[in-house]
């Protein structure tokens, strides 16, 4: 086995109780301990496992998964702290598409998922050595295996003959064994959190007498916000600090921390977090910062040897506000109000200020993280947490880097589902993306491929910090709007004028009132009311007249939300507190979010105590409160549509496409983009329509292919073609409108000789029939995987930008959401009385882009433009494949980063 597949096999993983486990493959090294592991089983378990109690059937197997790599065989063990703990290994026949597997637990083990967790990893290296199917042999009356393979997810038979029973296992990863695998990472990662958020003991290391330093000040956190459990200081040069007791090392405590937090300089690190995970420590938060490389190995390795979570390096800590723990592990200059809002940011000054502001609202937090430089617990983790801790209702993130985008995109759809999740959008820009590298010293990811992740899991994503405690606001304090219908109520003018700019900005509608409502209006607003939308009620209006109104339109069917824009004024007291309380008085109002504007308030947002217990959001300026509305109302739309699924595709050949890549590869070790017959021959693969071509290498050839693709009206394409050749409009190496032989001979000889020394032969094609020219494509981005784009094609595709972009694999809605996002999808309905193109036809080929992506993890870059749209069909007239030579890893297996 090469390096670079040991490597890629090796992962550290989480057992069902939070504990941390190495699967790798085996080595001839490890022959003595995997011998161990089958002299230490008991009788009945080898029996169980060989169908016969026979020591040497342990040896003989220790001896084969010890040998040299063959082929057809692989086996993968699980260690911890150096100890196996089970063995997986499966081995192929004369069919190569099959293979025999088993499975053995060290005694005492069982019931922890080590058996699952191995099955997991073995499935993922045989799908990608080619592998479809698993079979394995077991006693009828060893329930634990067959169990196992029964909640794998996977597709199970049973056949059975007298005390045995021969299993066969299908590989094929479907949403059935992706949410299984799914529901065993989030029991397992949130029970490896337990120590981090909810330990009953605690040590500081590096807690000082020196008045502002970190330590000292996590030290005085904890004890000043009355931490529940044991709490220790750990300095050689004392012995107690504020009345906590002080020791000299962790390993002279006298109770095991569950939590160890470090305030230490960098090049102490390793050596400490080694003596923690000695002692028992089961989770680290890491404050200090300034670790080089040497000392980020050092650090993780000790965290992955004797199973420890890691929060840090390079933050401000941790909080969680339960009242039967109190936990707050923050250097922050105020302790946390409790509540239920969840928050996990990379920058501890952005947690600084997402705290304070949460704080002038009102909103509480049920825990806080500061994940640094997220070196091991992600926001994925805290994610997950928040689903199951029973108090968070409402998560905010503010995350510059993801380590498995694919993997947290799963877990946001299904927590967006239960609770509203936001974010800031961060390093939008270059400069930004800059500063979050060199922040994180994470890779760059561009503003389109994050848009696609938050759209995809129903995330609202806001712009900066002050626009994500706007949204909070709102969504903490009002219901959904069941639309982005809004009447603007206002008893100033000028502030409805502000009101309706902004909302139209937002993407909300303002409709007209009907004649009833106007007639409804006019009876309790005062003289001189003007009754449109905005509805101005006058500077003459009073608070009750003014909550009459309010009344009126929150009752109205045809009407999702009511922004009031308010202003003082000396003629009536419409603009006090007391008119924002009464706001959720009276039957129905809770059905529909109320937002105030007040231009005169002093802070950008507010949350107003309402009566009956709630509160109203109030905003400084009209465009913060319609961006609060239009987020609500695109959560509300995304809540209520269901979940997509990705459909199940006719006429795929991954097989056969794998075959074509991997003999391109190894004629081209480096990879490049595909000449046009091979080109052609993956697109077949997965039946992605193509108008004809012929490759001609002469002017004869040419010809010839002429004659035989000429269309109804006798016209023909010509394209010159040489290795690296992208946009052969802008070389002007195309030649349009060919009739008869003389001109497409005219047109051979001039490709031939502009580009002598280059051009390797011309594709010759029937010329186009008219229709709408548009743009699919597909980037293999390293860290979030295969983008999908999508939208106006042709010469003009990167003047216009008119693109969407989805992650793949897509879902029927995700198809949808591509044809309907760009500024051109009025031509593809039929705009102008125009028939629409075949929309059928258009989704069948994103589909089939995003399936071939997903296959094929050697493609960097799929690029088909332009796509001719019709009502009859929709073909791709030129296509261009670039592969790279790699693997990709499989981004749902259950691994820690």
């Amino acid at each position: 086995m090469t390096d670079d597949n040991r490597d890629r096999l090796t992962a550290h993983a989480l057992l069902v109780d939070g504990t941390t486990v190495c699967i790798r493959p085996v080595t001839s090294g490890d022959h003595e301990q995997l011998q161990g592991l089958y002299e230490e089983m008991s009788p009945e378990n080898l029996r169980l496992r060989f169908f016969a109690a026979s020591r040497r059937s342990g040896e003989m197997a220790a001896d084969r998964a010890s040998e040299p790599s063959r082929p057809g065989y692989r086996a993968l063990l699980a260690e911890i702290q150096g100890r196996v703990i089970g063995l997986a290994e499966y081995e192929t026949g004369d069919d190569g598409d099959t293979a025999e597997m088993s499975i053995a637990v060290a005694d005492g083990l069982h019931h922890r998922g080590v058996g699952t967790l191995l099955v997991e990893h073995l499935v993922s290296a045989a799908r990608a050595d080619g592998i479809t199917t698993f079979t394995a042999d077991a006693l009828s009356e060893n329930h634990e295996v067959l169990r196992l393979f029964t909640d794998l997810g996977l597709r199970t038979a049973r056949h059975f003959e007298g005390p045995e029973v021969r299993c066969t296992v299908r590989l094929e990863e479907d949403e059935t064994y992706l949410s299984a695998v799914e529901a065993r990472g989030r029991a397992a990662d949130v029970a490896s959190l337990v120590p981090l958020l909810r330990p009953n003991a605690i040590a500081v290391v590096g807690a000082g007498r020196r008045p502002g330093s970190v330590g000292r000040a996590l030290l005085h956190h904890l004890h000043a916000g009355g931490f529940s459990g044991r709490l220790f200081a750990v300095n050689p040069k004392v012995t107690s600090l504020f009345g906590v007791p002080s020791y000299p090392s962790v390993s002279a405590l006298p109770k095991v921390p569950d939590l160890a937090v470090l305030a230490i300089p960098a090049d102490a690190l390793t050596a400490t977090a080694e003596e923690c995970g000695k002692a028992g420590v089961r989770a680290l938060l890491v404050v200090s910062a300034g670790l080089d490389s040497d000392q980020a190995d050092g650090l993780m390795a000790a965290c992955r040897t004797y199973g420890m979570r890691l929060v840090g390096p390079n933050c401000l800590g941790i909080s969680n506000t339960d009242p039967r723990l109190q936990l707050d592990a923050t250097f922050a200059a105020d302790h946390p109000r409790p509540g239920t809002a969840g928050v996990a940011v990379q920058s501890g000054g952005v947690g600084i200020a997402l705290l304070d502001g949460l704080s002038r609202l009102g909103i509480g937090v049920s825990s806080f993280a500061s994940l640094g430089d997220k070196y091991d617990v992600s926001g994925n983790d805290m994610l997950q947490w928040w689903e199951s801790d029973g108090r968070t209702d409402l998560a905010l993130l503010h995350l510059e880097s993801f380590g498995n985008p694919r993997a947290f995109s799963r877990t946001a759809r299904r927590v967006t589902r239960r609770m509203p999740v936001l974010t800031v959008d961060a390093g939008r820009t270059e400069a930004g993306r800059r500063a979050a590298a060199s922040h994180t010293a994470a890779a760059a990811t561009r503003t389109m491929t994050r848009q696609a992740l938050f759209t995809q899991a129903g995330i609202t994503a806001t712009r900066s910090v002050g626009e994500l405690l706007e949204s909070a606001a709102l969504l903490h304090s009002q219901p959904l709007p069941a639309g982005t219908r809004v009447v603007i109520v206002t008893n100033a003018g000028g502030a409805g004028v502000l009101a309706a700019d902004a909302c139209a900005e937002a993407g909300l509608s303002l409709p007209a009132p009907s004649p009833e409502l106007i007639d409804d209006l006019l009876d309790v607003l005062p003289q001189g009311a003007a009754v449109g939308n905005p509805v101005d009620a006058t500077a003459a209006v009073s608070e009750e007249q003014l909550r009459d109104g309010a009344d009126r339109l929150l009752r109205y069917p045809g009407v999702d939300a009511v922004l009031l824009a308010l202003v003082p004024t000396a003629v009536a007291a419409a603009t006090g507190d007391d008119l924002v309380r009464a706001l959720t008085d009276g039957p129905g109002r809770r059905e529909r979010p109320v937002a105030v504007v007040r231009l005169e308030q002093d802070l950008p947002v507010k949350l107003l105590p309402a009566r009956e217990g709630g509160t109203v959001p109030s905003y400084a300026e009209p465009g913060a409160a319609a961006r609060a509305l239009a987020h609500a109302a695109r959560r509300a739309a995304w809540l209520n549509r269901p979940a997509g699924t990705v459909p199940e595709l006719a006429e795929v050949d991954s097989a056969r496409a794998h075959t074509v890549a991997e003999t391109y590869l190894c004629d081209h070790p480096d990879g490049g983009w595909l000449d046009p017959r091979t080109c052609a021959e993956i697109l077949a693969c997965y039946g992605i329509p193509q108008l004809p071509w012929a490759w001609a290498e002469t002017e004869d050839d040419a010809v010839i292919a002429a004659e035989r693709l000429r269309g109804p009206d006798g016209r023909v394409a010509m394209k010159a073609h040489w290795p690296g050749l992208l946009h052969k409009s802008e070389q002007r190496a195309v030649h349009l409108d060919l009739q008869g032989d003389a001109q497409v001979r005219a047109a051979f000889r001039d490709l031939e000789t502009r580009f002598a020394g280059l051009m390797t032969a011309v594709v010759v094609q029937p010329l186009a029939a008219r229709g709408t020219e548009l743009f699919a494509g597909v980037v293999q981005d390293e860290v979030f995987g295969p983008l999908v784009l999508f939208g106006l094609g042709g010469t003009a595709t990167e003047v216009l930008a008119d693109h969407a972009a989805r992650l793949a694999p897509l879902t029927d809605h995700d198809v949808h959401d591509l044809i309907t996002a760009p500024r051109c999808a009025p031509l593809l309905f039929g705009a102008h009385g125009s028939r629409p193109t075949d929309l059928e036809g258009l989704e069948q080929l994103l589909l089939r882009l995003s399936r071939m992506a997903c296959d094929l993890s050697q493609v960097a870059e799929i690029d088909f433009n332009p796509v001719l749209a019709t009502p009859a069909a929709v073909t791709v007239l030129d296509a261009r494949v670039r592969l790279l030579p790699r693997r990709a890893q499989d981004p749902y297996l259950r691994r820690l980063r």
